[in-house]
């Protein structure tokens, strides 16, 4: 997959993308309220993982890179907390047994890149849900004048720039383009130091799922929107919410 690059330098991916704040604190209510069972699908370094883990869940986290478990792993013996770590593609698992809540975070939806791929993602969610289980999950909600604006340029993006003990200041670049007819994003991120132009160059490419798809394709994997939230603090969603937060159950 075209991301495995973006993610293969999991190390520097926690130094751009710390985690923590409102959004763990809401998936932590989430799982608290849930019954104990929790898998996450794409679950990356555990940025929530691991605090639901420490809450006292039973945990299971799948996602496709190896580098991304590896740091998962490191930092959950790091806590102290135990919790199960699988490698495998969201897109279509078995992991034989069920689940009282499911979790989709931080945009991990939208490396499904095709309309079948999602329906069979939120299919398998449903097989894996326990009686009275849900889905909870976040995605971007589209701008239309964002999306405009990705015209291939290199852009600085300083608010993800970071200090590494051993790079030093590292530089984050994004240049994007927007293919309106497949509603993905691609882009190539740029990190770089003062010595080294290309400490990474990786593509990354993101789908955007609007407002009124995104209950059709939950409905065709077998689940119903219950709430959709704009913000972590339970705003309700409207066109100008800067997300999707989504609460979903079967059908």
């Amino acid at each position: 997959m075209v991301e495995e690059a973006f993610y293969a330098e999991a190390r520097l991916y926690d130094l751009m993308f710390p985690g923590g704040g409102a959004s763990v604190e809401f998936y932590r209510a989430q799982a608290a309220g849930s019954g104990g069972r929790v898998l996450e699908l794409g679950c990356g370094t555990g940025h929530k993982l691991i605090p639901i883990a420490a809450d006292g869940s039973s945990c299971v986290g799948l996602d496709l890179s190896a580098s991304m478990l590896a740091e998962a792993r490191r930092k959950a013996d790091e806590h102290g907390v135990v919790l199960e770590w699988v490698q495998g593609d969201m897109t279509a698992f078995d992991l034989g047994r069920t689940f009282d809540l499911v979790v989709i975070a931080a945009n991990s939806l939208l490396h499904l890149l095709e309309a079948d791929d999602l329906v069979s993602c939120l299919a398998s969610v449903r097989r894996h849900l326990a009686p009275g289980g849900r889905l909870v999950l976040d995605v971007f909600n589209p701008s239309v004048r964002m999306l405009a604006e990705a015209d291939g340029v290199r852009r600085n993006r300083e608010s993800l720039s970071f200090t590494d003990p051993d790079l030093g200041r590292v530089r984050v670049e994004v240049a994007e383009t927007y293919d309106a007819l497949a509603q993905v994003t691609r882009g190539t991120w740029h990190l770089s130091t003062d010595t080294d132009p290309a400490v990474v160059v990786a593509p990354l490419e993101l789908r955007s799922i609007f407002p009124q798809e995104l209950p059709l394709l939950l409905e065709l994997g077998g689940l119903r929107l219950v709430s959709r939230y704009g913000d972590w603090s339970g705003t309700p969603f409207d066109g100008a919410s800067p997300l999707q937060l989504c609460v979903c159950e079967p059908r």
